[in-house]
């Protein structure tokens, strides 16, 4: 019989399959072992038929298959369509798939024990508990007997050995799945009508929707029923969250609708609970996952409902590596698994907001977009009142940062009873450390940034490459001692002023640095609700998705600080992480009170926040980016040269621009040094290529860069739809 020529798509930064032989056929999807070079990898056998450029008796066997479940049709068509929107060979797009090799080997058997035929009799103490356990139950997990003997699997092997006990293969026990009849809350008149329209979709399978509300209003519980719906179907759902730290309150909630815990995803977990969770996954025992951005690249089968929390949220951006942005990869991922995708947020992305129609006297819904509003919070809680601090009359003591209307606030919520919260997001110490002696500033030796001070780790850290060293006693420059001071707030420097003011207050940070596990997450949750603490001070963690009904209070230290720079975002990203954190105050029966210190107060952003118009700035900003042919009415691309040698990089970056094709609708700007002109030791130049909506940007670009010979010493990224702009 002659050899079958398959196509076999290998996790390796190649843009198409390579040829592989094998004596029967094999399936598409099925995931198989192949030699290349002097290795052997894993490879998905794809669909098609092999390119046949090379003579079946000089290419390579299969090795074999692997007993793993194939890769579902619409997830290879979703890989192949997410390569082409990001300029990402496929072969890297598939490494996302397999990020977890261990998970490809089949999971040992599960081992139960029972008493031995014809054993002997105990001789110890905890031998007899062993027989007395298993002469009640016949037959007991590794797990369970070790547990009632009150000793280890190890100690049990030994039994074993001796003949005490004998190993038997266990059933694994059933595992518990999502109950979607289960009793959820009473909805309200609006939320009703929302879920409505969203299980309608469900059960039509097609559909984009918005499900905007105020924070507090009950998004959460809305969706909860489309995700009924979805498993009523037989379906499974698949919800992105942002943040770890979101989950604790979430699977609380989740929990307590639907009596089980979904399967989690994110990079917390650690390796063996990835393999187990990717395996279950894979064989379609995981009814519904819940994850960061990487949970949009599992293998999860007959998909009927994806779900992006806090859709507006820059973390959906992975900016190194392959690049892409998971919003809108999960609309693309949905539309090939012909499902319908919630996006979800209290200030929508004014992309996700025009596509919707949400924009009052904004362009129309486009087909198949639907808007949900939920206008007001849930339980009759009304939104906290929002007032400005004008910086330039109110200003905070000399060395401080808190102004004396924040501290009045303060003094009254904790003297209240209540609770509090600090923002700043800006995390460690103090932004900058220089020298009184002679001017020098402590500068990062591989990136063009300050570093960073952490006094609770006592270190200078760079918050783009991750160096970091011991705070100094010198000047590094004049050799100065006791001349180093810190410049700026960050939270563990508003903390230590508000422990100043209130030794008495309990007071926590809450950073990643803090609280950078979902357990301490769950931790701070608990004893946040439990009234163990009075006052937070944290970065934009707390902005979003928790529910605090004790907290009352929100000042944000310095409201100006996300406006500057040159991201045509930031003034959106400004107004939504100041009306995020609004959201967390006087959640419940106790109203809310926000302060935002400025020095700005007639900036758009914050006369917005304080009148609470944020139509008024919606229209506004969309009129500016409209004439400005910014997103939403045109797409960006960036390109970015990198290397160890700054005048090859440059000439590079200029011989790359005067290639680029010209085309109607397309711009290039620059070559310029990129604002992080050096990053982790490497010159930067950047390239932004701006199209008006009609271009097909990433075809241009494939056009325009296609072939181009780049020495192996020089990096190229390219990044279509650019979230960051350092």
């Amino acid at each position: 019989m002659p050899a079958i020529l398959l196509p076999v798509l290998l996790p390796v930064p190649l843009d198409r399959p390579l040829d592989y032989r094998s004596e029967t056929p094999i399936p598409a999807g099925s995931l198989v072992r192949v030699p290349i070079g002097a290795r052997e990898t894993v490879g998905v056998v794809w669909d098609g038929p092999a390119t046949g450029g090379i003579a079946p008796a000089r290419l390579k066997p299969i090795l074999g298959r692997i007993e793993a479940p194939a890769l579902p049709e619409p997830l290879r068509r979703f890989l192949e369509a997410a390569a082409r929107e990001t300029l990402t060979p496929l072969g890297a797009m598939l490494r996302l798939v397999l990020a977890v090799p261990a998970a490809l080997e089949p999971p040992p058997a599960p081992l139960a024990y029972r008493i031995a035929e014809g054993g002997r009799a105990a001789r110890t103490a905890l031998e007899r508990r062993v027989l007395e356990a298993l002469a009640e139950a016949g037959t007991l997990p590794a797990a369970e007997l070790a547990r009632r003997a009150r000793t280890s699997r190890p100690a049990l092997a030994r039994l074993v050995e001796t003949g005490l006990i004998e190993v038997v293969s266990a059933e694994p026990p059933p595992e518990p799945t999502p109950d979607p009849d289960r009793a959820g809350p009473i909805l309200s008149a609006d939320q009703a009508v929302a879920a409505r329209a969203l299980v309608a979709q469900v059960e039509r399978g097609e559909g984009v929707a918005l499900l905007e509300g105020v924070p507090g209003s009950g998004k959460t519980e809305v969706y909860f029923e489309a995700i009924a719906a979805a498993l009523r179907r037989g379906k499974r759902v698949l919800v992105l969250l942002p943040e770890i730290a979101l989950t604790a309150q979430w699977l609380e909630r989740f929990t307590r609708r639907f009596g089980v815990e979904p399967q989690l995803w994110h990079s917390g977990l650690t390796a063996a609970q990835r393999r187990k969770g990717w395996r279950r996954i894979a064989e379609g025992r995981a009814p519904v996952v819940v994850g960061a951005r990487s949970a949009l690249f599992l293998p999860l089968a007959e998909l009927g409902l994806v779900v992006v929390d806090e859709e507006h949220d820059p973390s959906f951006k992975q900016d190194e590596g392959v690049t892409y942005h998971a919003r809108d990869l999960a609309c693309l991922r949905a539309r090939l698994e012909a499902c319908p995708v919630v996006l979800v947020s209290a200030t929508p992305s004014l992309e996700t907001a025009t596509a919707a129609g949400a924009v009052p006297g904004g362009p129309s819904a486009r087909p198949g977009w639907t808007h949900l509003l939920l206008p007001d919070r849930w339980g009759g809680a009304v939104m906290p009142k929002v007032e400005l601090v004008d910086l330039r009359r109110e200003r905070p003591p000399r060395g401080s940062f808190l102004s004396p209307p924040v501290r009045e606030a303060l003094g009254a919520t904790l003297e209240a009873g209540e609770q509090a919260l600090l923002f700043l997001n800006r995390r460690g110490f103090a932004p900058l450390t220089l020298c009184r002696a002679c001017g020098h500033r402590l500068r990062c030796p591989s990136c063009t940034a300050w570093l960073t001070a952490h006094r609770l780790r006592r270190r200078l850290l760079c918050h783009h490459c991750g160096w970091s060293a011991p705070e100094p006693e010198h000047c590094p420059a004049c050799g100065s001692v006791g001349t180093l001071v810190a410049s700026g707030p960050g939270v563990e420097r508003i903390a230590e002023e508000a422990r100043a003011l209130f030794p008495t207050a309990r007071i926590a940070v809450v950073t990643s640095d803090t609280v950078g596990t979902a357990r301490a997450a769950a931790d701070l949750v608990t004893s946040v609700l439990a009234g163990e603490l009075d006052l937070l001070v944290g970065t934009q963690m707390l902005a979003k998705g928790h529910h605090f009904p004790k907290l009352t209070l929100v000042a944000v230290v310095d409201a100006d600080l996300g406006l500057a720079g040159g991201d045509p975002r930031a003034a959106e990203r400004s107004f939504q992480l100041l009306h995020q954190v609004a959201g967390r105050a006087g959640r419940a029966e106790r109203p809310g009170r926000v302060l935002l210190q400025t020095h700005d107060p007639g900036h758009p952003v914050m006369v917005a926040s304080a009148r609470g118009d944020r139509a008024a700035f919606l229209r506004a900003e969309l009129a500016e980016r409209e004439a400005a042919g910014l997103p939403p009415f045109g797409r960006l691309a960036a390109i970015v040269v990198s290397g160890a040698d700054a005048d090859e990089v440059r000439e590079l970056a200029r011989a790359l621009a005067r290639a680029a094709p010209v085309t109607e609708g397309v711009r290039i700007l620059g070559p310029a040094p990129a604002p992080l002109a050096l990053l982790r030791g490497r010159w930067r130049e950047r390239l932004l290529v701006q199209a008006r909506p009609t271009v097909d940007l990433p075809a241009y670009l494939r056009d325009w860069l296609a072939g181009r010979r780049v020495p192996s010493r020089i990096a190229l990224e390219v990044d279509v739809d650019p979230v960051s702009f350092l």
